[in-house]
């Protein structure tokens, strides 16, 4: 099939669906490659606990930014758009149809619309909110948030410090809103994305979000947070699968109780993810059971017939 124009497409939609799945057999299907979006499966120590492709679909289709960091490095969604964006520069020279999938809806959107511009604030601001997270724990912080910006309380990962701290930096340095500043004209890109999203019955993608984590233990996923612990305060490893064990092993908690937690706080997780993704009205939005002639004739049709 003869294209004219670039297509980016964009594999998303909670954990747990089969997006790795989906994402390798559009791959072959039009002879192209997968760029990750998922912030979680970049650190090449954070294998098990990030349901990072297993080598075998690895080989099934040539991945970028899987693994390709380290946790001791700072990589952040800025150096993620530069990087992806110079990737996809040269994948489009001899293709004209690109994939991407990841759960990470502040990355996916990083490469397909680019970040929002938020002015410069005082570094002290982050100094002083981490030290308040120190004494006062995170409710504290998500507290004068909800007071401050009640629009991004309810709509960021409210459980993840760092997310809070940055939106509090903002709100305090600015004297406005942090999500006042979201969605404003963002620059071009050169090609066009197509948004295909796989989704489920709710408790359903739960139930397969409590299988999964069971099958992340059985495959030695205490072991792989055990030799990650003299790293635990990094941030990469703030992230649900890996805090949760960590209080295991300082003794805060029992192993069954750590394990619901990692549960827990997936599905939220998830619910977070559906309610991000399904904020974009063009989204082609699919059942996970679907069979693949089904979503690359509609995307076919999308792109004759753009």
């Amino acid at each position: 099939m003869k294209t004219v124009d670039k297509y980016l497409i964009s594999i998303v939609g909670p954990t747990a669906i089969g997006k790795t799945a989906l994402s390798i057999k559009l791959a072959n299907h039009f002879n192209s490659e997968i760029i990750s979006a998922d912030s979680r499966q970049f650190f090449s120590e954070m294998q098990i606990g990030t349901a990072a492709p297993t080598p075998d679909e690895l080989s099934a289709a040539k991945h970028h930014f899987i693994h390709h960091k380290s946790i001791t490095e700072d990589y952040n969604v800025g150096a993620f758009e530069k990087d992806a964006i110079k990737t996809l520069n040269q994948l489009f020279k001899t293709q004209d149809i690109v994939i991407m999938v990841g759960g990470s809806g502040l990355y996916v959107g990083a490469v397909t619309k680019g970040l929002d511009d938020f002015p410069e604030v005082d570094k002290s601001i982050r100094q002083e909110l981490n030290i308040k997270l120190e004494k006062e724990g995170i409710q504290s912080l998500q507290k004068q948030l909800k007071e401050l910006d009640k629009v991004s309380y309810e709509s960021i990962a409210i459980d993840n410090p760092h997310r809070v701290i940055r939106a509090l930096e903002i709100c305090i340095g600015s004297g406005k809103p942090y999500s006042s500043f979201l969605n404003k004209e963002k620059n071009k890109r050169p090609f066009k994305t197509i948004s295909v999203g796989l989704t489920a019955e709710r408790e359903l993608i739960y139930n397969r979000i409590n299988k999964r984590v069971d099958i992340m233990m059985q495959q030695g996923l205490l072991e792989e947070v055990k030799s990650l612990l003299p790293f635990k305060n990094l941030n990469a490893l703030n992230t649900v699968g890996y805090k949760e064990l960590f209080n295991y092993l300082d003794g805060e908690w029992e192993l069954d109780f750590a394990v619901s937690e990692i549960k827990k706080n997936t599905r939220r997780f998830a619910k977070r993810q559906l309610t991000w993704f399904k904020k974009n009205e063009e989204t082609l939005w699919f059942d996970y059971t679907t069979p693949l002639e089904t979503i690359v004739e509609k995307l076919e049709q999308k792109i004759i017939e753009p």
